[in-house]
């Protein structure tokens, strides 16, 4: 069967969370390979670029890049959403005319999300849709500021009911889809429960030339150096970071010292709790693999991270883990292998059993950059375009079915 002509609409590319990242992965991983694919995606920034349309034809590598107005709404410090982006409506359509796609992928319910659905619904294409983030948790936790000032009892009954009703709204829209990613076995069988749609795993990979333990420039200088890596939101649980520290010092255990390498809205508790943490903000390439190598552990105690890739990328320079049962990470961590599994009542006991058995912290990093050494991006997507031709086979039995049925009934 031949290789599906691809028309990708991911939520974002250009920023710096999971989506992106995996964007940008899979678009690299069509150019290795010279496959058709199409990018319609938005450009940088809120509205700042003087270029509104860029577009680029490289051989069957297409991008179609739009910028956003200055009505965007500003969702994170790097996230957006515009709700005049339909002034492109034109200019997508002509570009999936020229494309022809196969199959239109969409990442989620975004301004790009829509766009892809309508135009798979109005040109007859087939839709793929990939669950990446747990939208109907976040929404829930950015509810906090509200239900902070309510009884327990009240608070958890509007944080369950906004998570449920936005989980309804979220699962509708994929239920438009005919093929289903989700980054973990439980999201899948979530997304074949309430769609009755296949779903197909589409994890993450990692760039194990890049990250790796060799770019360590610190040895032992009796410092347990605890790293996270990620937005600084509500939504991340980063406050645990604060009392990971206090419970720490009860436990003895004086020198801990964090790196903090990411941005958001909660940056500025942290920098004012936070009594031994280094900020280092946004980084990329090889400053960010230099700081992961720094590391002695990597904590993350996300709830609502559907994989990881902080996490993957931590083991494959040498870093094991701490992360919560909660979410996709879990499913990278090998439990007392390449790190742990803890509650957030845990976390401090894991750390402090590491800074005390340094010997079995150095066991830890060996094995976390041999797992990682058996992740690749190729593999991911690999398994992601057989889920399209496993997607267009059943389609294509479904016809014969169709036609078969048709002539017997007009025999009769």
């Amino acid at each position: 069967m031949r290789v599906p002509r691809v028309a990708y609409f991911p939520d974002s590319f250009h920023e710096v969370n999971g989506v992106a990242h995996t964007s940008r992965n899979f678009a690299a991983y069509a150019q290795r390979q010279g496959l058709p694919f199409l990018c319609v995606r938005a450009s940088a920034g809120g509205g700042t670029d003087n270029r509104p349309i860029v577009r680029t034809r490289q051989q069957e590598q297409w991008t179609l890049e739009l910028q956003r107005s200055p009505l965007a709404v500003r969702m994170e410090k790097d996230l957006w959403f515009d709700p005049l982006f339909w002034r492109y409506a034109a200019e997508i359509e002509r570009e999936l005319h020229s494309f022809e796609p196969d199959v239109i992928h969409v990442t989620g319910p975004s301004e790009l999300g829509i766009f892809g659905a309508y135009f798979a619904w109005k040109q007859k294409r087939k839709l793929a849709a990939s669950w990446h983030t747990n939208l109907h948790e976040y929404a829930a936790r950015r509810l906090q500021w509200l239900s902070r000032m309510m009884s327990l009892e009240a608070a958890a009954k509007l944080e369950m009911g906004v998570e449920a009703g936005a989980l309804k709204t979220i699962v509708w829209f994929y239920h438009l889809a005919g093929t289903l990613y989700a980054p973990n076995e439980e999201l899948c069988a979530m997304l074949e429960g309430s769609t009755g749609k296949p779903c197909h795993l589409m994890q993450r990979g990692v760039d194990t030339v890049l990250f790796r333990p060799s770019r360590r420039t610190r040895w032992e200088d009796g410092r347990l150096v605890l790293g996270y890596v990620g937005r600084l939101s509500i939504e991340k649980n980063v406050a645990l970071l604060v009392r990971l520290e206090r419970e720490l010092h009860a436990l003895g255990v004086h020198d801990a010292q964090f790196l903090i390498v990411g941005h958001g809205n909660e940056e500025e508790m942290l920098r004012r709790e936070l009594r031994n943490a280094k900020f280092a903000g946004v980084l990329r390439g090889e400053a960010l693999a230099a700081a992961y190598a720094n590391m002695d552990v990597l904590v993350f105690p996300s709830h609502t991270d559907t994989f990881g890739n902080v996490v993957l990328e931590a083991l494959a320079s040498g870093v094991p883990a701490v992360v919560t049962p909660d979410g996709g990470p879990k499913f990278i961590v090998r439990e007392g292998e390449t790190g742990f599994v803890a509650p957030d009542d845990g976390f401090a006991l894991v750390v402090a059993s590491l800074a005390r058995d340094r010997v079995r912290l150095r066991r830890m990093r060996e094995a976390a950059r041999a797992y990682a050494m058996g992740c690749s991006w190729d593999a991911v997507f690999q398994r992601v375009y057989a889920g399209y031709s496993i997607a267009e086979e059943s389609a294509s039995v479904a016809s014969l079915e169709t036609a078969q049925a048709a002539r017997g009934f007009s025999s009769d």
